[in-house]
């Protein structure tokens, strides 16, 4: 049963992270235009509009921008819910990445090289906002993980516990 949970969650994980690299890297770009970003070649706009200010974007969206409450909860939520995945599935596939800080160091990292690869090719703006927001929602994923696996092990042990009962009152008559 553990090898067919861990073979699984390493698909759902593949594909997670197919979709992750859809939308955050690939959302507004055709076959050719990737190729060119690889390959330096890209003759079309770019996203110049990087920021290493934490909280600026956070705060624009928030309290100072003009835009759609759309856009506001696309921006700001869709980064918070696009990595619970991520720190949910984490712990799944491995079991060294059991422990709280194991899991943030992950999705820390995983967001780091996707904003790495939008400043680099050029594929989006890095934003140092995504990071924060990628990292909480790790947060948010490890909590919701962890609470599963306590109530799956309670579950277990109230089980065991009532075999154990049922066994010793049928031993005792």
């Amino acid at each position: 049963m553990r090898v067919i949970i861990k073979v699984i969650s390493l698909v759902v994980m593949f594909l997670y992270l197919l979709v992750l690299s859809k939308l955050i890297l690939f959302k507004y770009l055709t076959m050719p235009d990737i190729i060119s970003h690889f390959t330096f070649n890209y003759d079309g706009d770019y996203w110049n509009n990087h920021n290493f200010i934490p909280f600026k974007t956070i705060i624009f969206y928030l309290f100072l921008a003009d835009i759609n409450f759309n856009i506001r909860v696309e921006n700001l939520v869709g980064n918070i819910i696009g990595f619970a995945p991520f720190a949910f599935i984490l712990p799944l596939v491995s079991k060294r990445f059991r422990l709280f800080k194991k899991v943030i160091i992950a999705t820390f990292c995983l967001s780091l090289t996707f904003e790495l690869i939008q400043f680099v090719f050029k594929f989006g703006s890095f934003d140092v906002d995504d990071l924060i927001l990628n990292t909480i929602c790790g947060i948010l994923g490890y909590i919701s993980i962890h609470a599963v696996l306590l109530l799956i092990n309670n579950i277990k042990a109230k089980n065991r516990v009532e075999i154990l009962n049922y066994l010793t009152s049928r031993h005792d008559n």
